[in-house]
């Protein structure tokens, strides 16, 4: 194997290599074998994260293999399986989470000799990446009903739009779009795109707007040419870089970076096809792009950008894996792309040169102003609520079931479940024992299981309202 160094002479980076479950070992190899014929200059320190090791770690997640990533700042890891319904959490969240990875970056864009209804996309999914629904703050409420906790900080929120802004800065970009559904979630995303637009004022050379989820869904199908940066919570980013995905050929050409201020994991976000596992049709694309994604976040732009311009040759050479359409198996894929390298030297300075600086941390908003203005207590009972109309200083103000209100007023014709909010509301000033006595109260009728203090702050309620109220 001949290999083609650069020009500039770079230090050596140690990173974590996590090969992963399934093909992931196999993607891994062919992956090394690139940079390695580039001449990046990275060393490796192996580590095992997925399946293979749950004998000695039950999270999937050993604790050495943490321990190398926070050491190096920096790794690549194939793919690993999660199980459904059970067993262990997703170990790409637990890394993300427990390294505060909180920009999850993934470009997609269309790629020659891969065919898609599309040829002009260029787009990239900026998405929140530790908080929304991906905290898995969740409950059984009742036997029958589950809740789960959407969490969304004024930090967490600030931080990811102003990644979003300096990274269209750092690329060359022209326009950030949140994508938010603040229509439905007045508070949650309501707040998300607050933050964005305090955080876009900040960036006059940026153009900013804001779309529902439901919307850039529509025209990610029809016009995706129309978007360039999107930033989002975690879970619209979690499906919509999917569906991005799918406008250029699937996750298989999908790569993915887990930023955060000093540590950063890049990784394949497929699955990881343990069918096809040790048979050569392998598909090592998106974890070469997420290699090329990392040599950018380490400076190496040139190794970069050569790689990608190999890639683009073996793929406009109608050399295609059969993953993607083609019938070259992995070796051979990897061998056109290494033969591509020494004509890629042209392209070494293309693509983005900057590194996105981490963004700083959001001051706390000071919560002097909030006034204790009630309680919501979460009940289990058949049928409607049958409660005291006034307990202590508090006043029963509203009963819904599922979000819906029914009480006061008749009751509507819905599918009642055994779960209710029941909200009291405070004549005058109340403290925490206010409340205590009136949980108490509540639990002598029902078992309750869940409890929200309702505040205001400046006069404004800091709480939804009921459908119907």
């Amino acid at each position: 194997m001949t290999t083609h160094h650069t020009a500039t002479v770079t230090a050596t980076t140690t990173g974590a290599w996590i090969p992963g479950d399934g093909n992931g070992p196999e993607i891994a190899a062919a992956v090394r074998d690139v940079l390695a014929a580039a001449g990046a200059p990275i060393a490796w320190d192996e580590q095992s994260a997925g399946l293979g090791c749950i004998d000695w770690a039950p999270n999937g997640l050993p604790d050495a293999t943490l321990s190398a990533i926070r050491r190096h700042k920096v790794a690549l890891k194939g793919p690993t399986a999660t199980p459904v319904g059970g067993g262990h959490k997703s170990v790409n969240v637990t890394i993300r989470k427990a390294l505060e990875l909180y920009a999850n970056v993934r470009p997609v864009k269309s790629l020659p000799g891969v065919t898609t209804r599309f040829a002009n996309v260029d787009l990239v999914i900026v998405r929140e990446n530790v908080e929304d629904t991906y905290g898995g703050i969740e409950h059984m409420q009742t036997p029958d009903v589950a809740q789960c906790l959407k969490v969304i900080t004024r930090q967490g929120s600030l931080a990811i739009a102003r990644y979003a802004f300096e990274l269209a800065r750092a690329w060359g970009r022209r326009r950030v779009t949140c994508v938010h559904k603040a229509n439905i979630h007045k508070l949650t995303d309501g707040l998300f795109l607050t933050c964005f637009q305090e955080v876009a004022a900040d960036y006059p050379d940026i153009a900013s707007d804001s779309a529902l989820v439901d919307a850039v869904c529509m025209q990610l199908v029809t016009a995706p040419e129309r978007f360039d940066v999107l930033v989002m919570p975690n879970l619209y980013g979690d499906i919509l870089s999917d569906l991005a995905a799918g406008l250029v050929g699937g996750l298989g050409v999908a790569p993915a970076g887990n930023i955060g201020e000093d540590i950063a994991v890049f990784e394949a976000v497929h699955g990881t096809a343990p069918d096809i596992a040790g048979m050569g049709l392998a598909n090592p694309t998106a974890l070469l792009l997420s290699a090329t994604q990392m040599l950018r976040h380490l400076g190496q732009h040139g190794d970069a950008g050569r790689i990608e311009a190999a890639l683009t040759a073996t793929l406009a050479a109608g050399i295609v894996i059969r993953g993607l359409g083609g019938s070259a198996s992995t070796s051979a894929f990897v061998q056109a792309i290494i033969s591509h390298l020494p004509d890629a030297i042209d392209a070494a300075a293309s693509g983005p040169q900057a590194r996105i600086p981490a963004a700083p941390a959001a001051p706390v908003t000071p919560s002097t102003a909030w006034v204790l203005d009630g309680v919501d207590v979460f009940v289990e009972c058949e049928g409607v609520p049958q409660l005291p109309e006034a307990i202590g200083p508090f006043v029963l103000r509203l009963i819904s079931n599922r979000g819906t209100k029914i009480y006061p007023g008749p009751v509507p014709d819905i599918r009642l479940v055994n779960w209710h909010r029941v909200r009291y509301i405070a004549q005058g000033p109340v403290t925490d024992d206010d409340v205590l006595a009136l949980v108490a109260e509540v639990g002598r009728h029902y078992r309750w299981m869940h409890l929200e203090k309702l505040c205001q702050a400046d006069g404004t309620a800091c709480y939804s309202k009921a459908q119907g109220e």
